[in-house]
């Protein structure tokens, strides 16, 4: 399912080309039919990501909460003004992927095309329209009931509060789940999921297996940083890259990111190119390969319900 850096380009979309706008707010499909006639007519006047959590504030104290789970994409369309993703989702098969639209929307924009699929909800402006089909949490809900749903997540580290690190830490302490299971739980972090995970437990050469209360304080808020500029980077570069470049061996020419003095990261006209995606990660969907590092295979389990990747000499406890 989209990872946290994903939902957060998401708010980022619809900030950019729907804050401020009256929408019409549809359900072709029939399933949201209330939730949508909620929201119909009124402007949005917020975006915003916790997490896997996407919030569309609207001006009548109303609010989309959007959980895309496995299955749920968006799709946007409009006219040149409408600029940005053509699609964010996760269709299981492919695995997420994002869509980049080339900034040639149609100039004679004439309105949304004709729904295709089992569209559960349409928003729509005077320059464009955004679609979604198949997620797992689609409702319109009040602001006391988003807070009820904050209240039950884990920092996140896109917002990276002060604080959170220690959140984080104090999360982890005690806790006999291994640190792998502990870092899909989005009461313990909010937004990580199967790539981050095996990512940055590799880097941070962890063991998956090890328990979570087994990390001092210093090695959870080292974690924690490592997470917060894993995902930074997604926001910013569209995917998953958490390789360094002496292991890319081949580029794929895309504009890649550069991380500024004051941590912040840029997209600058001309920076170096990207890796392609064989060469993006370190052990996820690796395995029976040699690791990049040492050369052992890279081992792949279930945990949790997803697979886990790692290597045993790297990561060895």
């Amino acid at each position: 399912m989209p990872e946290g850096h994903s939902v957060r380009r998401l708010a980022r979309q619809f900030g950019d080309v729907f804050t401020g706008e009256r929408l019409a707010v549809s359900s072709p499909q029939g399933r949201f039919s209330g939730g949508a006639a909620l929201l119909d007519g009124h402007t949005m006047v917020a975006a915003e990501a916790h997490g896997k959590h996407l919030f569309l504030h609207f001006d009548n104290a109303r609010v989309l909460h959007v959980h895309l789970g496995l299955y749920g994409a968006w799709s946007f369309g409009g006219d040149r003004t409408f600029t940005g993703s053509s699609s964010i989702g996760a269709p299981r098969r492919v695995g997420e992927q994002e869509s980049p639209a080339s900034g040639d929307a149609d100039a004679s924009y004439a309105g949304p095309p004709a729904p295709v699929g089992a569209v559960r909800v349409r928003l729509a402006s005077g320059h464009g329209w955004a679609d979604l089909r198949g997620a797992t949490t689609c409702e319109t809900i009040t602001e006391a009931e988003v807070q009820a749903v904050l209240d039950r997540l884990g920092p996140d580290p896109l917002r990276n509060l002060r604080g959170d690190a220690g959140r984080f830490a104090a999360n982890l302490a005690g806790r006999k789940p291994t640190i792998a299971a502990l870092l899909m739980d989005q009461k313990i972090i909010a937004g990580v999921g199967n790539v981050y995970r095996a990512e940055v437990l590799f880097r941070q050469r962890l063991d998956p297996y090890l328990p979570g209360g087994a990390l001092s304080d210093a090695a959870a808020r080292k974690l924690w940083r490592d997470v917060v500029n894993l995902m930074s980077d997604g926001v910013a570069d569209g995917r998953i890259i958490t390789t360094a470049a002496k292991y890319w061996t081949r580029r794929n020419g895309k504009t890649g990111r550069v991380r500024n003095a004051d941590g912040t990261v840029s997209l600058p006209a001309k920076t170096a190119s990207m890796p392609v995606r064989a060469d993006a990660h370190y052990v996820y969907k690796r395995n029976g390969l040699p690791c990049r590092v040492c050369g052992t295979v890279v081992l792949a389990a279930e945990l949790v319900g997803r697979n886990l990747y790692w290597c045993p000499v790297c990561q060895h406890s």
